[in-house]
């Protein structure tokens, strides 16, 4: 576990990748592993991933990003698009998927299912959809972590157009909406102003308060 800190003290929002350095394959799949198997509510996992090399896509996507070069200098860019709302297909699709994988099912996960059914699919769609993407955010947190083990240099994005994304990547005809993107690459140190910078969190006295 103290490695692990280490490694988050180490890993920094990367603002100047190297170009001409690509993460080992093995590494890329060890961090989309640590997204898939991410928790989230009801275990519905209502988003994907997309793992874009393009140069042309990722030029693309840069121009409707504030211009960030880590969207073109890096290695690999990972896309958290979540489910554009909760629908009694896709509902079913998972709780199908545990049936199977389980071999069976009981009373208690039906119940489940059938309150789920009910109650998601009449909500508003922005709201399912603010639900969605913030079981992507979890995701997003276990890549930014498995990226640090890995020592893979990573920065979490929010600064680009949604809608430009999702006309660029065709995410509407999968009833997805893009919400956080993630370069993976490897940091130039030459060029980037943050790499020798401390880092700067609120102490722990200041962060957490304990209820006893």
């Amino acid at each position: 576990m103290s490695q692990l800190l280490e490694q988050l003290q180490w890993r920094y929002a990367t603002k100047k990748m190297d170009p001409a350095k690509v993460v080992s394959q093995d590494k890329v799949e060890r961090i989309i592993e640590a997204a898939r198997l991410a928790p989230t509510s009801s275990g519905l996992q209502p988003f994907e991933l997309l793992v874009i090399s393009n140069a042309v896509i990722r030029t693309r996507i840069r121009a409707v990003a504030n211009d960030q070069s880590q969207i073109t200098d890096c290695s690999h860019l990972l896309v958290f698009a979540a489910w554009d709302n909760y629908t009694p297909e896709r509902i079913n699709q998972m709780f199908d998927l545990n049936v199977s994988v389980r071999g069976g099912t009981n009373e208690g996960w039906e119940n489940y299912r059938k309150m789920l059914l009910k109650n998601y699919p009449a909500r508003d769609p922005q709201v399912n959809f603010e639900h969605a993407a913030r079981q992507a955010y979890i995701a997003l947190g276990f890549s930014l972590i498995a990226a640090a083990a890995e020592e893979v240099d990573s920065t979490p994005m929010e600064g680009f157009e949604p809608a430009a994304v999702d006309a660029i990547l065709n995410l509407s005809a999968k009833g997805l909406r893009s919400v956080a993107i993630l370069p993976l690459g490897y940091r130039l140190s030459a060029e980037d102003w943050l790499e020798k910078l401390v880092k700067v969190r609120r102490p722990t006295s200041e962060f957490v308060t304990e209820v006893k």
